[in-house]
């Protein structure tokens, strides 16, 4: 075959060869896609299966076929399956102690987006936050709320300096909140 083939081309003989074998797993993989998407067509209509579940078939099909073509290239590359699986499950692996890490700064932020749309309470609203049925817990008015805590101003109690609390957000979809409105003046009698 090398014979066939002039001179400036026989130190590519490899890569050409690796490229024409990619090509062609490529072909296949959309060849193989097209034929089973034709069947599952065609099993959908005689059996008068939902359309959602066509489509969802045909995009396992795709997604299962690319995945095989893809690793089959980077076999053709030279690329193992082995490091292919240690690099995935590692980056797996990483990320899910990243996600169990940052848990509760997240919990707060989503909680605090909670807040900020279903307003179960607001600024300068006095609430209290329950121990168990009616035990008191954390009380105070509401001096501001951001994406991690409600910060709380506590009631001075025994003639001492009322102090500041920073309760987290997820606080407040884990315990019972009492509530009382502050008695903020209405727009229209401020204007009278």
């Amino acid at each position: 075959m090398k014979e066939l083939l002039p001179l400036w081309a026989h130190p590519w003989i490899e890569f050409i060869t690796v490229a024409l074998q990619i090509a062609l797993i490529f072909f296949i993989a959309m060849l193989l896609r097209s034929l089973v998407h034709r069947f599952i067509t065609r099993v959908g209509n005689d059996k008068s299966l939902p359309l959602d579940l066509v489509v969802g078939s045909k995009r396992l099909v795709t997604l299962l076929l690319f995945i095989a073509a893809f690793l089959w290239m980077l076999d053709r590359v030279g690329v193992s399956a082995g490091v292919i699986w240690t690099a995935f499950s590692g980056f797996v692996a990483v990320g899910a102690i990243a996600f169990f890490a940052a848990w509760s700064v997240l919990s707060n932020i989503f909680c605090a987006v909670l807040i900020y749309t279903t307003r179960p309470f607001g600024l300068h609203d006095h609430i209290e936050l329950l121990e168990g049925g009616d035990k008191p817990g954390l009380a105070g008015e509401v001096l501001d709320i951001n994406l991690v805590y409600t910060t709380l101003k506590e009631d001075a109690v025994d003639g001492r300096e009322p102090t500041h609390l920073r309760v987290p957000n997820s606080l407040f979809f884990q315990r019972t909140t009492r509530l009382k409105r502050s008695q903020q003046p209405v727009l229209g009698s401020l204007l009278d």
